[in-house]
């Protein structure tokens, strides 16, 4: 059950670019929660993200590496942090999408830092960072072209 949590419903085993589908995952994740009340769906995003550090930890734990290419629940839970109090459309999980793995991929700080974190901490927060860079992107991106 860890590992199938922890590879987003074994959409980190696909061959190429294990992060990328874990994040396509976090999309739809996205769509089944939006729904909620904001501040359930704010408890939610706390609660998957204390989630997927103890899963991500376990995993690694198993695999006995320090972060397996196959652990793509920290994207999911980025990809949350991501589209967190937007409305879903096409535009909004297109661009949210393409910045959070603009930021996932460019570690800005202190992304790179939290990823040095032990355990499922270091696995999950940088994704965590990542999402919150990548919201604030889109909220200005709303900003600027009214989309």
């Amino acid at each position: 059950m860890i590992l199938f949590l922890a590879s987003g419903f074994y959409s980190g085993k696909l061959p190429k670019a294990p992060g990328t589908w874990g994040s396509l995952v976090g999309i739809i994740i996205y769509k089944l929660f939006y729904p909620l009340p904001t501040s359930l769906f704010l408890l939610t995003l706390v609660g998957i993200i204390a989630l997927s550090i103890w899963v991500s930890d376990e995993a690694a734990r198993a695999l006995g590496q320090k972060d397996p290419r196959i652990i793509v629940i920290d994207e999911i839970a980025g990809m949350l942090v991501t589209l967190a109090l937007h409305v879903p459309t096409v535009s909004t999980l297109v661009i949210g999408f393409l910045l959070f793995r603009l930021f996932d991929v460019w570690k800005p700080f202190p992304c790179r830092s939290l990823e040095k974190l032990p355990g499922g901490w270091g696995i999950v927060l940088d994704d965590v960072m990542a999402g919150m860079y990548a919201n604030i992107g889109l909220w200005f991106l709303k900003w600027m072209m009214a989309l």
